[in-house]
């Protein structure tokens, strides 16, 4: 899989996104460099235009990580919201840089730490905040 598939971030998530960015250390996080890459290629949209089966943050989103079969459900959240439930995924996370911004049904491949290549595929956004009204969480 060469080619990427089109993503969409809401403007608050990027404009929050990159204020997170900016308040970190450089390299302070594996992933960074491609978190800003999708961040600059995103096609950016008002809240309310965000289609109802894209990840944005706060989406809970069941997916697949092809190599193993595996399949979970989290939310997407910003570092600040991870707690020990296991139901989250940070941004931060490979992972969770991967799937923002994804349409249901989308595949791509992800740099994972240390190496080598992750592919993950969403199966659905069964909760979107945009989705839900929730426009300026």
């Amino acid at each position: 899989m060469n080619t990427k598939p089109e993503i969409i971030i809401s403007s608050l998530d990027a404009d929050r996104l990159y204020a997170l960015m900016e308040s970190l250390p450089a390299n302070s996080f594996a992933g960074e460099k491609e978190l800003e890459a999708e961040l600059g290629r995103a096609n950016i949209v008002e809240p309310h235009e965000v289609p109802a089966t894209v990840v944005t943050m706060n989406s809970t989103v069941n997916f697949v990580v092809e190599s193993t079969g595996e399949e979970f459900t989290l939310t997407l959240v910003y570092p600040k919201n991870i707690d020990s439930s296991g139901n989250k995924i940070s941004i931060l996370a490979p992972v969770g840089s991967a799937l923002l911004g994804l349409s249901q049904g989308d595949q791509i491949e992800w740099p994972k730490p240390g190496g080598g290549l992750i592919t993950v595929t969403i199966k659905e956004v069964t909760y979107q905040p945009e989705r839900a009204g929730e426009l300026h969480r």
